[in-house]
This record gives structure tokens, C-alpha cells and sequence, in this order.
């Protein structure tokens, strides 16, 4: 069985009211009260707990060491019941509760933290359920209703988008494969003779093919995270985007495909709303601070 709690919300303000206003008198007057009744509140509450929350000096009630830990806990519960309230009204206002976020794992991982904390600070409360897919993975979030906002490769038929970032994907493989010894341009016979680390699309109805596939020796992963760690250790080549290869070339560890054709190849992502006859204030909010934060970096 649930002990619910004896003390009211009202106690604990009387409580912060006395301390903050210096005294029965002042919180009396800041609450619209009487002396009695706050005096009354006050003892009450003592009463219920069981200890001493304040003692008198001169003519000022101070508080007492216990005092002093609960003043803090109930100065949250008070913020708290307070976010709550507003939370609740902007519920009413049709300010959503969460905003199932649904993004293409190419979209750099900097700049999508970089929004996400930046709504954060005006979230009101609203949550975010972030979730990373692969190509088509995105289409799928919009046609099964799933995500609020989606930031995908394409957008289905049906759907609005607006163009948000382009991400360039560069063939590499680990600075020590054969392929960078061969001291010319790579064909795409060279390629067929090595391991390709490909990136396998999440989606679950219309897969997508992107990028050169024609390898029969092929692994399969389910992330560029995957992708990158397989590379490095020299399991095979891929095409990893730029944004995700900064350290790899810095150190050295990886090296770009010196390929007769397709060393690159660009994606270009999009943004769209999930529910375009039902956009919620948050979200709107999200998508343009994504939009924002993108256009403050290009």
C-alpha cells in the first residue's frame, strides 16, 4: 500500500513563506493570511513531522538544522508542482507531450545534439523519443505514422519536405588495405577482389540501394558506427560520411579510395513533418530550430 503524504503543498509554502519573508507577520501579509492561520499552518506542520523546523531568536523565527534540509527538498517539490501546472496548461493549449524524433543516421550527430540541447531550454516540458534509421527507414516512420518529425534521405508521395542539409559519403578503407598500394587509380574490377562493409537499410518495405554494390564479397552491418569500427580495423572499404571521419584522417588510421570514379557520392537529407494536418506547436518549434542550427553552420 502507497503512503501518500500528510503534509499539503500549502504547508511547505507557508513554510518557505516564513523564511523568506522574515517572519509569521511579513508571510502573513505576502500570503493575504492571517498571523493565526499562518501560525497555526506552521505547527501544524511540525506537528505531522514529527521535528522542529524553526526556533525563535529575539524576535525572528530561524531555522533549526533540520529545518534547513526540508526548507531545500520542499523549495523543489514546490518548483516542481509548479512545473507540473504549467506543463498541464500548456497541454491544454495543444502543446504536446512527446515528439517521436525519427533521423537518418548520415545527418551529423554534432549538429542534431547541438538543436536537441538548444530545445531543451525551451521544451516546456515536452519530451523527445529520438530514434536513428538507415535510408528508408525514414520513409517508413512517415507512412506508418510514427514519428512526428523526420529527417530522411527521401520523402514519400503525400508528404511535404523541406531540403536540409547535403552529406558527402567518401569511399576510405584502413590506410594499410591493398587497395592503397596498388599506387594508381582504383577500378571497380580492383574493388570486386576485396571485402565491402555495407550499411544495411532499416527499412522494412522499400529498401533503398545506395552507392556501388556490385561486390559479391560483402559484409553487412546496421549502423555507420558499425560500418566505421569495421574499417578501421581493416575488415574492408565502405563509404562513410565526411562528418564521421574528421578523427579517422587526422590520425591517420583511414585514407580515402584514390577511385577512377565514385570516390564521393553526396546525400541529400530532408525534413518533414509526420503529421502535416496536425502539427503541434513543439514540434514546429523542433524542426525550426534544426533548420536554424544547420543554417548557422553552412
Amino acid at each position: 500500500m502507497k503512503n501518500y503524504p500528510r503534509v499539503t503543498l500549502e504547508q511547505w509554502r507557508v513554510f518557505q513563506a516564513i523564511i523568506e519573508q522574515g517572519g509569521y507577520a511579513q508571510a502573513a501579509t505576502y500570503l493575504h493570511r492571517s498571523q493565526s492561520a499562518i501560525s497555526y499552518s506552521m505547527s501544524r506542520l511540525q506537528e505531522q513531522l514529527g521535528i522542529s523546523l524553526l526556533r525563535v531568536k529575539g524576535r525572528k523565527a530561524v531555522l533549526t538544522e533540520q529545518g534547513e534540509i526540508l526548507l531545500n527538498r520542499s523549495q523543489r517539490l514546490i518548483e516542481e508542482a509548479a512545473e507540473i501546472e504549467n506543463f498541464a496548461q500548456h497541454l491544454s493549449q495543444g502543446r504536446e507531450a512527446e515528439i517521436k524524433l525519427v533521423v537518418d543516421a548520415a545527418f551529423p550527430n554534432d549538429l542534431l545534439m547541438s538543436a536537441l540541447a538548444q530545445f531543451a531550454k525551451r521544451s516546456q516540458g515536452t519530451r523527445v523519443q529520438l530514434r536513428e534509421v538507415i535510408l528508408s527507414g525514414a520513409i517508413d516512420a512517415l507512412v506508418s505514422d510514427e514519428a512526428e518529425l523526420v529527417i530522411g534521405v527521401e520523402t514519400p508521395s503525400g508528404y511535404l519536405a523541406d531540403p536540409l542539409i547535403e552529406v558527402e559519403l567518401i569511399g576510405v578503407a584502413h590506410s594499410d588495405h591493398p587497395l592503397h598500394k596498388l599506387d594508381r587509380e582504383i577500378t571497380s574490377a580492383d574493388l570486386a577482389q576485396h571485402m565491402h562493409v555495407v550499411i544495411r537499410d532499416s527499412g522494412q518495405h522499400e529498401k533503398m540501394d545506395v552507392g556501388w554494390l556490385s561486390s559479391q564479397d560483402r559484409w553487412t552491418v546496421s549502423s555507420i558506427d558499425n560500418a566505421l569500427n569495421a574499417i578501421k580495423h581493416g575488415l574492408g572499404y565502405g563509404w562513410i560520411p565526411r562528418n564521421r571521419l574528421v578523427d579517422a584522417f587526422e590520425t591517420g588510421l583511414l585514407k580515402p579510395l584514390l577511385l577512377e570514379q565514385g570516390s564521393t557520392y553526396n546525400a541529400f537529407l530532408f525534413i518533414s513533418f509526420g503529421h502535416p494536418q496536425n502539427i503541434g506547436p513543439a514540434t514546429r518549434e523542433l524542426a525550426n530550430i534544426i533548420k536554424n542550427t544547420v543554417e548557422n553552420v553552412a
